[in-house]
């Protein structure tokens, strides 16, 4: 018997998947059987993860895009609602941030820098599919929030403007998927603690990893799959259900 993938013929929308999170998530879509669609400003390493997937005989359309422009999203999504005839599935997983200034060092053009590609981008895909996904009476949006969040990390240093707008992420999530449902669409969060992406390991020798490793209840540190396996299940009808909720993926190093 055929193994049955969760998310066979979907159409998934991941920004942010050139690397880290995203780019785990989209693989781990191709590989539950979605159709996936790269959103991302880096031609480089879109390029790359495309070539990766295609080894594996996954293709995936590649889309070069600043997602902090609201006209190019608008546009971008459009053409492709145009050649797929529906989006099944939107993940906002572009983010970041550059420093841990304290707030009285922080200008306004960082403030805005951060708020935008955390919190901005996010509206700006999201408004731009709800049209397409309200017609279809059905679809799933997922946001990449984080613990910072949610609340300061006890164990690091707090940014604010990264915090303020991950946060703001997180009561996107709630009033959307609120306003959603008569549509059939769900909306969650997922809440990510520190993971071993590439960025991670280049900034982190082995001692500071091991060290928030120790610092979780189940002794660990998360690897991108774990927050991609928990989108595919959000992404799934097993959880055609939950809507509104934050997924929080970080080995216990934050409970509420």
């Amino acid at each position: 018997m055929a193994e049955i993938r969760k998310l066979e013929g979907k159409v998934a929308l991941v920004t942010g998947a050139a690397q880290g999170l995203g780019e785990a998530i989209l693989k781990e879509f191709a590989l539950e059987g979605a159709k996936t669609i790269i959103f991302d400003i880096d031609a480089n390493e879109s390029n790359r993860v495309k070539e990766e997937l295609r080894k594996t005989n996954n293709d995936t359309e590649l889309v070069i895009i600043d997602v902090c422009n609201s006209d190019a999203v608008n546009i971008a999504i459009s053409n492709l609602y145009k050649k797929y005839k529906k989006i099944d599935i939107l993940v906002n997983a572009v983010g970041g941030f550059y420093n841990f200034d304290k707030i009285t060092d922080v200008t306004d053009e960082e403030w805005h820098k951060v708020i935008n590609i955390n919190l901005n981008s996010a509206f700006y895909c999201t408004r731009a599919v709800m049209k397409y996904m309200e017609k279809s009476k059905s679809g799933r949006i997922i946001n990449i929030s984080s613990g910072a969040g949610i609340a300061p990390n006890p164990h690091a240093p707090s940014y604010v403007p990264y915090g303020a707008a991950k946060a703001g992420l997180l009561g996107m999530t709630k009033l959307l998927a609120r306003d959603a449902g008569e549509f059939g669409i769900t909306v969650n969060a997922i809440a990510p603690g520190t993971a071993l992406t590439p960025r991670v390991k280049k900034v982190r020798d082995a001692r500071s990893i091991s060290n928030i490793a120790k610092m979780n209840p189940l002794k660990n540190i998360i690897e991108p799959v774990d927050c991609a396996k928990a989108a595919v299940f959000l992404s799934s009808d097993d959880a055609r259900y939950i809507t509104g909720i934050t997924m929080m993926v970080n080995a216990g190093n934050l409970i509420f």
